[in-house]
């Protein structure tokens, strides 16, 4: 984390060029908007401008109401710069407009430095999710980097923007994260580096980052975090806006947001320890289950044999002593009869 101290002449020369770089952005966005990619069919109300396909014109006209019907986000000033939102026609329209450099998962992306948002639109997957919320996720990047610029780090960016666009279920994915069960809840700065490892980690990422930013929020329930907002804003420095926000220093917060978590999911996490276990020892024993299964029906067929082969030895003895014990008696009888007819 960097420090940036300035006194009221600094400040006004940064609130100057915030506002500056508002206007071009706002500019460059009418543009854009003016000539939509694709041959996209445009549709505006209040700052929005979606461009659609002519299959997704009922999916944008019904985002477009919801934006409009819900722009405000929590702890936050109304956001006023226009935004673009482009649905894209499919997949592979998608992967063009996002460009090479965007992860491959998600169903949508937010560039604020352009105000705008590339999203997928009916034909994308059902792993997509609700496009409404989608939206509200990537509107409310849009209106956290309006409102603070360039501060928020990763996890806070992606922890607000799933708290704002109320994806509840991403707690639901802590619960059943084997790599919490194994290794506990990262520091705040590794959750920064997991947004990059791959969609399987991204997701436990996502959620913990949810997590960490209600548990910030929670620290002040009547305001939340409206005055955390102000005074990052004012000193942008994070370990003094929580410290005058909160009484806490920033390692402090990271301590009993991890010790919090660990808690609340620390029964469920140590099922998660059993189960892993329980497979381990599925795929241990089972290979030696079926080596032992094997091994009894070798040896019950070769007892099997053996019983079989005496078997017959003991009948051809019988047979033979039977034979011999037989044959002196028919000599006799020849012996007498020969005597008889002499």
């Amino acid at each position: 984390m960097r420090r940036h101290a300035g006194g009221g002449r600094r400040r006004g020369l940064t609130l100057a060029l915030t506002a500056l770089t508002a206007l071009l952005a706002s500019a460059g966005t009418s543009k854009l908007g003016a000539q939509l990619p694709l041959g996209l069919q445009r549709y505006d109300q209040g700052r929005f401008t979606i461009g659609a396909a002519p299959h997704d014109a009922t999916l944008a006209r019904s985002l477009l109401a919801n934006a409009v019907a819900r722009d405000w986000f929590p702890w936050l000033p109304r956001p006023s710069a226009r935004v673009l939102i482009l649905i894209a026609p499919d997949r592979r329209r998608f992967a063009e407009l996002i460009g090479p450099h965007a992860p491959e998962y998600g169903a949508a992306i937010a560039i604020p430095s352009e105000q705008r948002i590339v999203m997928q639109g009916s034909r994308a997957g059902s792993d997509a999710g609700d496009p409404r919320q989608v939206l509200r996720h990537e509107l409310a990047h849009l209106a956290l980097h309006e409102a603070m610029g360039d501060l928020p780090m990763r996890w806070f960016d992606e922890g607000y923007a799933s708290v704002a666009a109320g994806e509840w279920g991403r707690e639901e994915v802590i619960a059943t994260n084997l790599a919490l069960a194994w290794k506990g809840v990262p520091s705040l700065e590794a959750l920064d580096s997991a947004f990059f490892g791959g969609a399987a980690r991204a997701t436990g990422a996502y959620a913990l980052a949810h997590r960490a930013v209600m548990e910030l929020a929670s620290l002040d329930p009547e305001r939340g975090l409206t005055l955390f907002f102000r005074y990052w804003r004012d000193t942008r420095d994070l370990d003094i806006a929580i410290r005058r926000s909160f009484t806490l220093t920033q390692s402090q917060f990271e301590e009993r947001f991890r010790r919090m978590t660990r808690r609340r999911y620390g029964a469920l996490a140590i099922f998660a320890d059993f189960t892993v276990a329980a497979v381990i020892l599925v795929f241990l024993l089972v290979p030696l289950h079926l080596a032992r299964r094997k091994r009894n029906r070798e040896r019950l067929a070769h007892m099997a044999e053996s019983e079989a082969q005496t078997e017959a030895k003991e009948r051809a003895d019988a047979i033979e002593t039977l034979l011999k014990s037989v044959s002196p008696q028919v000599d006799a009888n020849d012996e007498r009869r020969g005597l008889t007819e002499s």
